[in-house]
């Protein structure tokens, strides 16, 4: 397996949305999504991450939602197939965690069906409590 360096650059202009399509498209959470939905919820997210290869090409990708005092999303975390168990997702997490406008919040929250053991070595643990969260679907916009 070869060894990748790569960078952590942050901000919707600094994001290649057709390679972001590419991967979400595939993922469980986000099949068959669309660049313009892509684009948007990247524009109404607090920030987005994306994780470059040394030729500058995207390999990984998240977004947050954050009031940066009280509660943090962090969603659409996603590393490309091919670049896959190699740290890069865990270290996109940790940079999240330790961003300077996030590291003071509360409360850090995402969703997950298959890497609770990728999270859990940041520190994330299954939601306590559950009987106190509530959702509502929007069965037209899931």
């Amino acid at each position: 397996m070869k060894t990748v360096n790569y960078l952590i650059k942050e901000g919707f202009s600094q994001m290649d949305f057709v390679i972001v399509t590419q991967m979400l498209t595939k993922a469980y959470w986000s099949v068959g999504i669309n660049q313009a939905t892509v684009e948007k919820a990247a524009v109404n997210s607090t920030f987005v991450f994306g994780v470059f290869d040394e030729n500058n090409l995207q390999i990984a990708y998240a977004r947050v939602l954050s009031d940066k005092v009280r509660f943090c999303y962090l969603m659409d975390i996603i590393v490309d197939d091919v670049f896959q168990r190699r740290g890069i997702g865990q270290s996109l997490v940790n940079h999240m965690l330790n961003h300077p406008e996030l590291a003071g919040v509360a409360r850090f929250v995402l969703r997950t069906a298959d890497a609770h053991g990728v999270y859990a070595k940041s520190g994330f643990r299954p939601l306590e409590n559950q009987e106190e969260w509530m959702v509502l679907q929007n069965q037209s916009n899931s």
